[in-house]
């Protein structure tokens, strides 16, 4: 029985799904064709345009610019076995640990079997790994049971990888890269095949780019959420987009809150990588305790969840909005080398590192769910793929054991590429097909400020879908953004702003929902109301088809 709250939000369904915006038959609008689309250009976004580009055209479109990625932004490695005395074995079983029975064994042993082959691809293509001697570097990390992370540059590895990405995309005539386009929707036609997009170019206003395959590398979320270590661009529209379209989508109660980010009042908040607490950083609370060992045996190097969750409850324990790690027993040295992102960016707030603690608190990192693909990266509607974060492949299950994440991206990336540079193609068949309408009546209310509602859904997000959740809050998220959805939903506008709004109550909305449905707690989803893991009931994955429209 579902959970019921009054409220003055009661009396307001759930909108209408938006489909196209246009007549795509009729409005003019400025047209492209190509064999491939990739809408990304993170991590699995180019490896995926690399591989399909071996035997297709391909056009990849970036949200902003092709640095503009959760991928480029990221600190933390990339997990693979790296070194003799390592297994694929311990790997997989490490990775099945951590996702709390809801990973996909044949997923598993797919990404970490193809790992090591496919880093050793990025370094003949001069990927800047860090060595010790002639060895690469490799570091722990919770949850994993041997040092297996590779790092670049120390804390910079995603900028690595994308600028060594970036650089062979550059490098092939048969991509085409499009910066500052906004993919507006996915085109699909009248037997409900995907057929391209259609989106708004900052140099050309609406456009429309037909495909004979669209891949979906459009990244994570988190900017749903108030506290963040994601940038501006991680709004969810690949996800929004997908369910409109009708593809499932799977595991959407499952987002993972990194334990430790910089928390400055006022302040974007940075990630502090969790290799520190590899290296020996300690956590400590407002009044210098330790306190981590109390919480798990693992002590700092328990699972993220298990970490974030303790954060929390020792600030309510202390009355803090912050907890601290504490480095300074670390060589500064070491430290200097290892971390230097993360030491400018304390340097920068007046924070030195070798004699001050860092202030901390958990921020949302990472969609564990999100457009379910099959071992191809196909998704349940034709001609449309998915890959990277904005996919769920089955490899994380309840929980992603870290830096898995950049390897999924690499691998499924590649396994994307490669089914459509081996699918076949009818360059005829691409162009101006009947698209199914949806038209959209435009709202009489004349103004619309999308930013306060983008500012009220993410404190509510954090509040009511955050790292505890409870029944009658997950309830009352719903209708509020329902509330929301009237005002916003029945509107047609101008600038990625406004789709950004849409995409993002749509989301929510269906996060909630499926949060809502899991009453257990198990990996990154945990239930005040339902704390204990139910195996007879939810040892299962929970799909979102097509949102109802009432």
């Amino acid at each position: 029985m579902v959970d019921t709250v009054p409220s003055q939000y009661s009396k307001y369904p759930q909108p209408p799904v938006r489909r196209y915006l246009v007549n795509v038959d009729s409005a003019g609008i400025p047209q492209l064709a190509t064999q491939c689309l990739v809408v990304g250009g993170g991590i699995a976004g180019l490896r995926a345009a690399i591989e399909a580009s071996s035997t297709r055209k391909v056009i990849l479109v970036c949200k902003g610019s092709i640095e503009d990625s959760n991928t480029y932004n990221a600190q933390g490695g990339i997990a693979s076995v790296l070194d003799p005395t390592d297994s694929f074995e311990a790997h997989i079983n490490d990775t099945i640990k951590a996702g709390c029975g809801l990973c996909d064994q044949h997923v598993v042993e797919l990404v970490v079997r193809q790992g090591p082959q496919l880093i050793r691809e990025l370094l003949s293509w001069g990927a800047p790994f860090d060595r010790s001697a002639q060895d690469l570097h490799l570091s722990l990390e919770g949850g994993h049971s041997y040092p297996r992370i590779a790092h670049a540059y120390g804390d910079r590895t995603g900028t690595a990888i994308a600028q060594t990405l970036i650089a062979q995309v550059q490098q092939r005539p048969n991509i085409r890269v499009i910066e500052q386009f906004f993919a507006i929707d996915l085109l699909t036609d009248q037997e409900g095949r995907c057929v391209g997009v259609i989106g708004l170019d900052k140099h050309h206003g609406l456009q429309i780019i037909w495909a004979n395959y669209t891949i979906l590398a459009t990244g994570g979320l988190g900017r749903i959420y108030r506290e963040t270590t994601n940038p501006p661009v991680a709004t969810g529209d690949g996800l929004a987009m997908a369910s409109r379209a009708g593809a499932v989508l799977q595991d959407l109660e499952f987002v993972q809150f990194h334990p430790t980010t910089l928390y400055i009042a006022g302040a974007s908040r940075a990630l502090i990588t969790e290799v520190l607490r590899g290296e020996g950083a300690i956590l400590v609370d407002v009044k210098g305790r330790r306190f981590m060992p109390d919480y798990h045996p693992a002590a700092e190097l328990a699972p993220r969840d298990v970490v974030s969750r303790a954060i929390l409850a020792q600030m309510r324990k202390t009355d803090a909005t912050h907890v601290y790690l504490d480095i300074r027993h670390i060589d500064k040295g070491l430290v200097a080398r290892r971390f230097p992102m993360i030491c400018e960016v304390c340097e920068s707030f007046g924070i030195d590192v070798s004699r001050d603690l860092i202030p901390v608190r958990p921020s949302a990192h990472y969609m564990i769910g999100g457009v379910k693909t099959d071992l191809d990266a196909q998704t349940s509607v034709p001609g449309l793929l998915a890959c990277g974060e904005v996919a769920c492949t089955g490899l994380h299950g309840a929980n992603r054991l870290g830096s898995n994440s950049l390897l999924e991206g690499l691998v499924f990336g590649r396994l994307a590429g490669a089914f459509v540079s081996n699918a076949p193609v009818n360059n005829a068949a691409v162009f101006r097909h009947p698209v199914i309408q949806y038209q959209v009546p435009r709202s009489d209310r004349s103004k619309l400020d999308t930013t306060d509602v983008r500012n009220s859904l993410r404190a509510l997000m954090w509040r009511n879908v955050g790292i505890s959740r409870t029944g009658k809050r997950l309830n009352e998220a719903m209708e509020i953004i329902r509330f929301w959805q009237r005002y916003v939903m029945d509107k047609v506008f101008d600038d990625p702003e406004g789709w950004e709004c849409q995409n993002m109550l749509t989301v929510a909305f269906l996060m909630a929902r499926s949060a809502l449905i899991r009453k257990e707690s198990r990996g990154v989803h945990f239930r005040t109301d339902h704390p204990a893991c139910d195996d007879r009931r939810f040892l299962r994955h929970i799909e979102v088809i097509r949102p109802a429209s009432n």
